[in-house]
């Protein structure tokens, strides 16, 4: 079975006669595959080593009769009253040594041997309970890693595991003192024991143990993701292992908590009631690192399909607009979309995080606006299952960056990726395809790679963007960068931007932090801003492309271009506001001969997945006009009309061309 859309659905919610009637809708509404049980472990082992399946085969029979099929998580995220009571020590501890208590979810310590041990044995009860089961079609492990654990667990046990984390990774204490220049305040350590997790201190913890701390930490993730991984598949046979991420979450490094999975999955939400709601270019940026995580498709195993809250709520989505924020899923690489939830609950947190169906389980608005989006849709995408958008343009996207701007981001608001975003968007309102690679990916076929934020040495990364250059592609390189070396430790062996200088074709001669103030910067007599950081640019065999003209840095070059090998080095010196980063972008895509995949007409976004023989151009409307988009009459539309309502979408194909 191919599977388009789908629901995630808590029948342990609701009373056991519903169940029917659910599955029935699901069925007249063209869902063909529901997620299960990531949240039900005291549902399905209500004591240690007694095991209730029943209510989840029942289910399970419920869902074949219509035709339905099953993805089950798994439910560590959410360890029932009675094993926290044998266990208090899995409960996780903040940096000021204070223990979580039980309630909520992700109440644990993913480094407690015991919790492991209890983990790994659930797991494995409900593999060889339903591995071989032809109802279920596949496995997600627990739900949103990392989430909750934003401060990080500094208990005992983390405390050891990450102390054995350096010793494999340095393998003696000198280099450690070595490496982190623990001299300074007198932090030498004479044994691996005494090193701490980052808690509560005096003033502040050594950066290259804060750096050090978050890698072990994403590790201990991507661990506790892999064991549970392991035990699904040395019990199941045919069904697919998958994991819900979180965008441009950023605790755990994304590219390598996908390397064991068959295909990620993302979790989708444009008005989340924790943040203001996202632009059309935040979502698609969400979508587009999905793709790139394994250069994959994807499902969505939670998009947004109704009001989210929790204590507070977001704003209600406009009539089609959850249509549309599907599509663009669609759009940009999933094969599969999959709505949270079914229906809006009646108890505990998420009383108020609605649904397709409302608390009265009576279909509505929202259900038939999906219904009728299943039925247009859907038969379409066979068409282009498994293609991706073919980019010429690709981002450098690393969490250790991240993570070292979040140790010391220098100005308050210069963040790693808001950075990033502001470039990603003016490629997206462009409407150039982009992809997001991880440091160690092959640059081959790419046109253009843009690499923000080198701030800290990566291995070998350097030399494979020198050969990028070298060989005639275009790269641009950033403020910040060459600071670091691997350990988070200033370089001192040649002026900034250190290993990129040759690249580049300049050297740093100083920088300013622009504390309260930005810099005028003109290009060909257009006037442009530049914020939060200031790079003082000497000039040794590049040109400017762009200039101050004021703020104290007045015929500083801001944007530079040099000729490496067959190709070009740009370098970008401060923080570009969006117009110079429109018209940046104009010239690097010029440049480059990447042309567009069509005019830009404000808020319509166009994106493109390519198959074997044809593409697919979807024309997304995301304002709340009426829009005639101008599509080349080479495309032959599928759906839609000549003119595209607010809130709608259209597709079209044509041969595939070169």
């Amino acid at each position: 079975m191919n599977f388009r859309f789908g629901v995630d659905y808590y029948p342990e919610h609701w009373p056991e006669d519903r169940w029917e009637t659910d599955v029935r809708l699901m069925a007249e509404m063209g869902l063909t595959v529901v997620r299960l049980a990531e949240f039900a472990w005291q549902k399905m082992e209500p004591a240690e080593g007694r095991y209730d399946f029943g209510w989840l085969d029942r289910i399970l029979d419920i869902l074949d009769r219509h035709g339905l099929k099953a993805v089950l998580g798994t439910p560590s995220a959410s360890p029932p009253a009675w094993l926290v009571e044998a266990h208090p020590d899995i409960l996780p501890m903040d940096s000021q040594g204070r223990r979580m208590s039980f309630g909520g979810r992700h109440h644990d310590c993913q480094s407690n041997p015991d919790y492991r041990v209890h983990v790994e044995r659930m797991v494995s009860a409900m593999a060889n309970a339903f591995g071989h089961d032809s109802r279920v079609t596949g496995w997600q492990i627990d739900n949103e890693l990392g989430n909750s654990h934003h401060e990080l667990c500094h208990c005992a046990h983390c405390r050891r595991a990450f102390q054995k984390w350096l010793e494999n990774l340095y393998g003696n204490i000198d280099t450690v003192n070595g490496s982190w220049g623990t001299v300074f305040w007198s932090q030498t350590y004479d044994r691996f024991e005494q090193i701490p997790t980052p808690a509560l201190t005096a003033t502040a913890h050594n950066p290259s143990l804060l750096l050090d701390w978050k890698r072990f930490h994403s590790d201990l993730i991507i661990d506790f993701l892999e064991s549970q991984v392991r035990v699904i598949r040395s019990a199941a046979k045919d069904q697919f292992v998958t994991h819900n991420f979180m965008g441009l979450f950023d605790v755990v490094d994304y590219f390598k908590l996908a390397r064991s999975l068959d295909f990620v999955s993302h979790d989708q939400y444009p008005f989340g009631f924790w943040e203001p709601k996202q632009s059309p270019a935040g979502l698609a940026e969400a979508l587009d690192l999905m793709a790139g995580l394994k250069h994959k498709t994807f499902w969505v195993m939670e998009q947004q399909a109704g009001i989210t809250g929790w204590q507070t709520m977001s704003e209600s989505p406009r009539p089609g607009q959850l249509a549309l924020w599907a599509a663009q899923s669609v759009a940009h690489g999933a094969d599969a979309v999959v709505f949270f939830r079914w229906r809006t609950c009646t108890v505990g947190t998420e009383q108020f995080w609605h649904g397709i169906l409302p608390h009265n389980g009576m279909p509505g608005r929202r259900y038939d606006e999906l219904k009728g989006l299943i039925r247009g849709l859907g038969p379409l995408m066979p068409r282009f299952e498994g293609a991706l958008s073919d980019a010429d343009v690709g981002i450098l996207y690393s969490y250790e960056q991240n993570w070292a701007f979040e140790i010391q981001p220098h100005h308050p608001e210069l963040n790693y990726v808001s950075y990033v975003q502001g470039i990603y968007q003016s490629f997206h309102e462009r409407n150039t395809p982009v992809d997001f690679l991880p440091p160690e990916a092959d640059f081959g076929g790419y046109k253009i790679i843009v690499a923000p934020l080198l701030f800290v040495e990566l291995p070998g990364l350097a030399q494979r963007l020198s050969e990028f250059a070298r060989q005639g592609g275009i790269l641009v390189l950033t403020m910040r960068s060459g600071v670091k070396d691997q350990a988070n430790v200033c370089q001192t062996e040649r002026p900034l931007p250190g290993i990129f200088g040759d690249l580049t074709g300049i050297e740093i001669l100083d920088y300013d932090c622009l504390r309260f103030r930005h810099v005028p910067v003109e290009r060909n007599g257009q006037a442009f801003i530049a914020k939060l950081w200031w790079d003082v640019v000497n000039l040794r065999g590049a040109e400017a492309w762009a200039s101050g003209s004021g703020g104290g840095h007045a015929g500083e070059p801001a944007i530079t271009r040099n000729p490496y090998g067959a190709g070009k080095v740009w370098y970008v010196g401060s923080c570009p506001d969006e117009g110079l980063m429109k018209a940046f972008c104009k010239a690097l895509t010029e440049e480059a001969g990447v042309d567009p995949l069509g005019p830009h007409v404000p808020g319509i976004e166009l994106s493109r997945r390519r198959a074997a023989d044809r593409d697919y151009l979807f024309v997304l409307n995301h304002s709340e006009e009426t829009k005639a988009p101008l599509v080349d009459p080479s495309w032959t539309r599928l759906i839609g009309r000549d003119l595209i309502a607010p809130f709608d979408f259209q597709v079209y194909e044509r041969p595939k061309r070169p």
